[in-house]
């Protein structure tokens, strides 16, 4: 089984030869069928129209969540579409360590990840089917989404410092400021393992900051900060008040929780943040292609980017704005290299695990 420390360049090499081997078979094997996945027939004439609308009405959907969002949006497609989706949530490792366990039988036929390299790896491998003529996918943010139509981020979220009200008096405003005495044995921080928005923070970090930037983790350790599982999981001990901060906080947690009279903030500091975008992706081995590309479509409407942003999550498309957090405009950004952020992701998962056993 693929370790999941390296899920944030997708896959070990021989893990992932052996999935485009499988996919590439998988496809292959279609081509044996009396109709292609895109409605022609053998001889190259056309199917009827709206003959694959009546005959295929399945699509399967691996999902990192967030599990409330994910449903609206499924239910929705399938108003519209009258297709029956399957639903797999996890996090992005797990999704990507089922696809490995799949991998001599496909099942997925979309995957929306949190982690954009993730996904720009799987399109490296060949793995992703190119859909360049999706609806609306010239209104999303440019540096989230591939031009060639292999990936859609749909919707976003930021990295920032999540903190107890109650607990902390004096908010921080910088991410060193969290390897202060005042915040020793206070402070959990994500699994970038089993988290792929906090290895983006992490990866991000350290693209901006170059390798000076493993001090600030280094610092953490010495002042008591905890690895502690993945987001939901680091975040609840500060809810409750057992811990007063979360360093590299998902941001829509953090507002979804406040929302519901938590006493909890956030905050995004002052030399800026990374953002985590959640891109979609149709697989090369789907078996419901234009199903798949239906779906693709349904993410990028009004009505998903408004379910988007009513979750407290940053839209993907730049027209449409959140009125319930803070928009892009609002936060502080590092400058990130995310080709560095991909290639590197499982040293930095390494390195930095050991680091925090």
């Amino acid at each position: 089984m693929m370790n999941r420390r390296v899920f944030r360049t997708g896959w070990k090499k021989g893990a992932m030869l052996a999935l485009t081997l499988t996919f590439g078979l998988a496809v292959a094997g279609c081509g044996t069928a009396t109709t292609s996945k895109d409605g022609a027939q053998a001889d190259g004439t056309a199917k009827p129209a709206g003959a694959a609308a009546s005959t295929d009405q399945k699509l399967v959907v691996y999902s990192a969540g967030p599990d409330g969002l994910a449903k609206k949006l499924v239910a929705g497609y399938e108003a519209q579409s009258g297709v029956k989706v399957e639903l797999f949530q996890g996090t992005t490792g797990k999704i990507l360590a089922r696809m490995e366990a799949e991998k001599t039988n496909p099942v997925a036929d979309v995957v929306v990840l949190a982690s954009l390299p993730s996904v720009q790896g799987l399109k490296k491998e060949g793995l992703t089917l190119p859909y360049p003529d999706a609806k609306n996918a010239d209104k999303l943010n440019p540096d989230w989404s591939d031009k060639e139509g292999n990936y859609f981020s749909t919707s976003a979220s930021a990295l920032g410092i999540a903190y107890n009200t109650k607990l902390v008096k004096t908010r921080p405003t910088s991410w060193a400021d969290l390897a202060k005495p005042e915040y020793k044995d206070q402070v959990n921080i994500p699994d970038p393992s089993l988290s792929g928005s906090a290895l983006d923070f992490m990866t991000g970090y350290l693209s901006a900051k170059g390798d000076g930037g493993w001090t600030l983790f280094e610092q953490y350790k010495a002042n008591g900060v905890a690895m502690a599982g993945a987001n939901q999981e680091a975040l609840d001990p500060v809810i409750t008040g057992a811990k007063g901060v979360v360093v590299a906080a998902v941001d829509y947690m953090t507002y979804k929780a406040k929302a519901k009279g938590e006493p909890i903030d956030i905050v995004y500091p002052t030399e800026g943040t990374v953002i985590s975008p959640r891109p979609a992706a149709i697989l090369k081995s789907t078996q419901h292609e234009q199903n798949a590309k239906a779906f693709i479509d349904y993410l990028l409407s009004d009505e998903a980017q408004k379910l988007v942003a009513d979750a407290s999550l940053l839209p993907g498309r730049t027209d449409i704005k959140a009125d319930k957090r803070a928009n892009l405009d609002e936060i502080p950004l590092l400058k990130t290299n995310w080709e560095w952020m991909g290639e590197h992701g499982s040293d930095v998962t390494e390195k930095f695990t050991q680091m925090f056993k």
